[in-house]
């Protein structure tokens, strides 16, 4: 007998644990800061920028990487009941787990872009913001009409989010 086809989250509860995740990512940050600024000696916020960048980006990618070649679930998806795994439903490899948090970029990456451009026509903040705000919901929309209906990093990648429920004991 095959396996079942597990179940996909909703694009609201991925939404939900996306911003979720980015408020324990503010932690990883502040942590790694404050081992990075002792060690170089950083005295004001402006020296050593690009280095405390390079690192905070390892931070990340770290957090990740680490997370979804484990258990598949950050403590994010943990909360939410998303798992991100292989079209095969095994762990995702190192490469795999680091091509799908870089290509995963592309949640900001693309609405930064849009709005810095904006931004340089005289545009107000309102509208920047709002053009922001409608590239991240159009990436996640995106979904909808792609394979699997999941997100374009996901495709790529060979990757899919699927609900992992609690095992009962």
């Amino acid at each position: 007998m095959s396996e079942p086809t597990p179940s996909l989250p909703g694009i609201a509860r991925r939404m939900a644990c996306f911003v979720y995740e980015g408020l324990l990512l503010f932690g990883v940050a502040v942590v790694t800061a404050l081992v990075f600024s002792p060690l170089v000696g950083q005295r004001n916020a402006m020296d050593y920028r690009v280095g405390l960048m390079a690192v905070e980006a390892l931070g990340f990618a770290s957090y990740f990487v680490f997370f979804w070649t484990r258990s598949g679930q950050t403590l994010a998806m943990k909360t939410w009941h998303i798992k991100v795994e292989r079209l095969d439903g095994s762990p995702l490899t190192f490469a795999q787990a680091l091509a799908r948090h870089l290509l995963s970029y592309a949640w900001w990456l693309l609405p930064v872009m849009s709005t810095l451009q904006l931004r340089q026509h005289g545009l107000g903040m309102a509208a920047v913001l709002c053009v922001g705000t409608l590239g991240v919901l159009a990436y996640a929309l995106l979904a909808k009409v792609l394979p699997g209906q999941q997100f374009l990093h996901d495709v790529v990648c060979g990757t899919r989010l699927v609900t992992q429920l609690p095992v009962k004991r």
